[in-house]
């Protein structure tokens, strides 16, 4: 396990990150949202896909996997804050997406950890 995930491009919990950011980003495609619930979702899609990217890249940074369980937690409470729980698609997105992204963020921890150890970086 330990070289599956110091190795770049290879750690499926990532992987389930830059997919869940990608349907969160593009689903104001096919859902009906306003502006703000697009640009919401849009930009935190896009950010958690991002940041799943750099997690791949770099297995050893921990602080990203920190970063993914924040980005998580934004778009879970993105419906009340920024008004759009009247849309009951993009309220469902984003609640569902926001809790998978936690769980990933969560799950990637220990072999981020594990990762950071293996590689020596400090």
């Amino acid at each position: 396990m330990s070289e599956v995930s110091t190795r770049a491009w290879t750690r499926p919990h990532d992987w389930a990150e830059v997919v869940i950011g990608v349907v969160a980003a593009l689903s104001p495609l096919w859902l009906s949202t306003d502006t703000t619930a697009m640009w919401t979702m849009v930009v935190l899609g896009v950010l958690i896909a991002l940041d799943g990217l750099v997690s791949l890249a770099m297995p050893g940074m921990v602080y990203g996997e920190g970063i993914q369980i924040a980005l998580g937690v934004l778009l879970f409470i993105a419906p009340w804050v920024m008004g759009y729980t009247e849309f009951n698609g993009a309220s469902w997105t984003s609640w569902i997406a926001g809790v998978l992204t936690v769980i990933a963020g969560a799950a990637a921890m220990p072999v981020a950890n594990a990762a950071h150890r293996t590689a020596g970086q400090h």
